[in-house]
């Protein structure tokens, strides 16, 4: 029962993940893209960790896990914030 758990909650990260990378391929400007690169670290990341979590439990695997996701979400919306900046910067410029 444990792998058809994991089994879906990788499937349903990964298809979160596809559908982000479909909207940066699909957007046309920079601040848009940005958009949906940043959607790719929340809930496809949680997904992520919870079969980690559904398979290594809580042991090093699975506190490595939570430690890596817990960075992304909290650090990517500063790098974000940070590339539009600089983004709307080159386009003052430009």
């Amino acid at each position: 029962m444990a792998n058809a758990a994991v089994d879906v909650l990788l499937a349903l990260g990964v298809a979160g993940e596809l559908m982000c990378i479909a909207g940066v391929v699909a957007m046309r400007t920079v601040f848009a893209r940005l958009h949906y690169a940043a959607a790719a670290t929340t809930v496809p990341a949680w997904l992520v960790l919870a079969a980690v979590l559904v398979r290594e439990h809580v042991s090093s695997g699975g506190l490595q896990a939570i430690v890596a996701v817990a960075f992304l979400f909290l650090l990517n919306p500063l790098l974000t914030i940070a590339t539009a900046r600089a983004a709307r910067r080159f386009d003052e410029r430009a």
